[in-house]
């Protein structure tokens, strides 16, 4: 039952539920909490760092490892670059990330609610942040409901001026992947920094201690949408959080040298339920706000080992297994393979196949050609006819390079840029390196030539010097017959 909630008291008042912050009570060791604590560190040490790590791509080039780099329009990984119409990578990759989180909670339920998610991450740390100032659970509780003295708000101010400070550190550090991690750190901390960096440090650092401080399981259970539809990417074969109702019940308190036989090895302490961060009772069956955390196991374990009974009331363990176990077999068997994982893995396979061969091969050179359509043709005093373009040439290595341009379609259609080369049948064009360079083109083609009121024209582009070559597909307009 979840004890953050208090049912409405009749004949009157709310309709809806009081909430009670929850205080989750410490875990000093076990399994979970031990890998709770490494990869909460190992995420936000990774998370702060990683806009210091360098990547050389040569002179006039970022040097960051991971970089969205706004004024340049393009985000940087490590050797990996992508420009503004390529786009469609993020698209794959955050495919790739949905997949992997159903594939993830097909094989070991809300492992990522549990141990990954930054809400987890972050209202962990918030919550030692607390202990640490006023103590566990009991002391805790006791300090919300005292009457307000100088030691509490003393303590109070404390504890939300650490929140603050983590808050500020996740702002600052989400910013600086949107800009030269070493020289944003100084300007910031120089008071250099323009309004919209101070901005983007409040919103997000703002929303950090909001989420983590205040609302905290609140965000899983009306928040975040998983939760809503866990359910469905679990079967009877997931790593789940479960109570064996077979062995625990009838559940009653414990007395010293009581004999455990004819009762359940319960002991309704209420452990489970203490230390949990959704305030659930995982007792009553898999709940909607259960986040997978197995905090219970390692509470329900401590307290086995106390009373000499064996480790597993509370397991993480599949459907199959507990039912097994329920019936008096081994229940020891899990079924990583099944319909379901392969389906997911096989789509992980095509996606990831799908990205890694486009970065592979994708072109170096993007073009794109536009007609201009005011007018759409003009019949020059000679009988000739003409059509304008705007032919761009994005040029993505940092590097200068020469491309040869011609025409196909139109016998005898010849070309002309504003300000450079007239009525050549060919044409050599410089682009900078890591640039796009934008031409005023036009083409004029033989009336005799001309035949429909739309005929199709190919500009080719190849490389000089290379083998490299871009067909760019558009229309030539005339008057027609």
């Amino acid at each position: 039952m979840n004890q953050d909630v208090q049912a409405p008291k009749s004949g009157g008042g709310s309709m809806y539920a009081e909430t009670i912050t929850i205080h989750p009570r410490h875990v000093k060791q076990g399994l979970f909490r031990s890998l709770k604590w490494w990869l909460m560190w190992g995420l936000l040490a990774f998370f702060h760092i990683a806009p210091f790590l360098r990547w050389d791509r040569g002179p006039d080039a970022p040097s960051q490892a991971i970089l969205a780099d706004i004024d340049g329009r393009r985000g940087y990984f490590f050797f990996i670059e992508i420009w503004p119409q390529e786009v469609y990578y993020l698209t794959g990759l955050l495919l790739f990330a949905a997949i992997t989180l159903f594939f993830m909670s097909a094989l070991a339920g809300r492992v990522w609610c549990g141990f990954l998610c930054w809400q987890t991450v972050y209202t962990d740390l918030f919550v030692q942040v607390e202990r640490l100032v006023v103590g566990d659970r009991s002391k805790r509780m006791n300090f919300d409901k005292a009457p307000w003295n100088a030691e509490k708000l003393i303590k109070k101010a404390i504890i939300h001026a650490v929140w603050l400070a983590i808050g500020a550190a996740c702002g600052i550090a989400f910013t600086l992947y949107f800009g030269d991690a070493f020289q944003m750190l100084h300007n910031i901390f120089t008071l250099q920094a323009g309004l919209s960096v101070y901005a983007f440090i409040a919103i997000i650092g703002g929303f950090c201690y909001l989420l983590a401080g205040f609302a905290r399981e609140q965000v899983c259970l009306y928040m975040c949408p998983y939760s809503r539809f866990q359910s469905a990417m679990f079967d009877e074969h997931s790593l789940i959080i479960s109570y064996e109702e077979w062995r625990g019940e009838p559940r009653a308190p414990a007395r010293k040298g009581q004999s455990f036989e004819g009762r359940g090895h319960c002991i309704d302490c209420k452990m489970c339920v203490q230390v949990c961060p959704t305030g659930i009772d995982i007792r009553e069956g898999l709940q909607m706000a259960c986040i997978g955390c197995g905090l219970c196991i390692d509470a329900c374990n401590a307290m086995m080992d106390r009373v000499g009974l064996p480790r597993g009331l509370i397991s993480y363990d599949s459907i199959t297994n507990v039912s097994s176990r329920a019936s008096g077999g081994p229940g020891t068997k899990t079924k990583l393979v099944r319909m379901r994982t392969i389906l997911y893995t096989l789509l992980l396979t095509v996606i990831g196949t799908g990205i890694v061969l486009s970065l592979g091969t994708r072109r170096t050179t993007e073009v794109n050609i536009l007609h201009e359509r005011a007018p759409m043709y003009v019949t020059m005093s000679d009988g000739t006819i003409r059509n304008g373009y705007t032919y761009k040439i994005l040029n993505m290595v940092r590097a200068e390079r020469v491309y040869t341009l011609k025409l196909a379609g139109i016998q005898g259609a010849t070309m002309e840029v504003v300000g450079g080369e007239k009525d050549v049948a060919e044409m050599e064009l410089t682009v900078p390196g890591d640039q796009v360079t934008s031409l005023r083109l036009y083409v004029n083609a033989p009336e005799d030539n001309v035949t429909d009121k739309k005929t199709d024209i190919t500009f080719i582009l190849t490389e000089k010097g290379g083998d490299s070559e871009v067909r760019s597909h558009s229309l030539f307009a005339g008057p027609g017959r």
